[in-house]
């Protein structure tokens, strides 16, 4: 059953939409930095006879890459689209292979949630702050770990007022017709790259950040991203310490932390969940 906090309809951002387009740009080296993303954080070289848990897989990428790196995959999300997007990966790369689950799900849903059991991995990258209930979704992720298991989350950085701004922004994107979203993403997007764009013509190499976007860690897309940060609504944001707190006061300890010393974008956590 579809949780009624998650449901905003005209105001929901369709992060499916987006993943669908970027789709389309996927290649053989943003699946290689994928892998290498997961291996790197995680703390492995591979996933062999592991479980992996993808909580809002998106465009099921990092599925992919865990299916690639050897684990049993449960991918799960709240927008159709991005399933079927997920669904288009398997697809193409894994056709009928059972050590690969792709289905629709919420993580607000406790009663969809206790049918999936434990792993030994649950990934949730920039997912749980948009679903208009980020502290629930935090907390009912716990159970979904194995004793020992990992938890890789991402989650906004709370800047305060900026972050204020940033949602005053997203919710009149998402008021506006489609055909009118252009008045706020390309303000956005002057805001967003304007620096990085003058500095790199500065240094002779116009373009250039923008243009190598896609061999960052996460294989993403640039404008796909402007639009997804734009775009992406409900918004909810946290310090690192509160996110911290939070799980070590249900059993966790933190292996990994990526700030975005303290600017726009998200903090990453890897935490394993103590035997104790």
């Amino acid at each position: 059953m579809r949780d009624s906090e998650e449901i905003l309809s005209a105001e929901r951002f369709a992060f499916g939409e987006n993943w669908a387009r970027f789709l389309a740009s996927l290649d053989d080296q943003r699946i290689r930095d994928a892998e290498e993303s997961l291996q790197s954080k995680l703390g492995v070289e591979n996933l062999a006879g592991k479980s992996f848990l993808d909580v809002g897989s998106g465009s099921g990428l990092f599925s992919l890459a865990a299916r690639r790196l050897g684990a049993r995959v449960h991918s799960f999300d709240y927008d159709p689209q991005s399933v079927a997007c997920t669904e288009e990966l398997k697809r193409r790369y894994f056709l009928d292979d059972e050590n690969w689950v792709v289905e629709e799900g919420s993580v607000l849903d406790q009663d969809y949630l206790a049918c999936l059991g434990i792993f030994d991995v649950v990934y949730s990258w920039g997912v749980l702050h948009h679903t208009g209930a980020m502290w629930r979704a935090l907390e009912n992720v716990v159970p979904l770990v194995k004793e020992r298991g990992q938890l890789f989350i991402s989650i906004y950085n709370d800047q305060g007022g900026p972050s204020a701004r940033w949602l005053r922004v997203k919710r009149i994107y998402n008021a506006l017709p489609e055909t009118l979203r252009w008045l706020v993403l390309i303000p956005a997007l002057a805001q967003l790259w304007g620096k990085i764009t003058v500095r790199d013509i500065l240094r002779g190499k116009p373009f250039e950040t923008w243009r190598n976007y896609d061999r960052g860690e996460r294989g993403m897309d640039a404008w796909r991203d402007v639009v997804d940060w734009v775009g992406g609504y409900p918004f909810e944001v946290a310090k690192p310490e509160e996110v911290f707190d939070f799980y070590r006061s249900r059993g966790f300890v933190l292996q990994r932390l990526k700030t975005c010393a303290g600017g726009l974008g998200c903090n990453e956590y890897v935490l394993m969940k103590s035997d104790k």
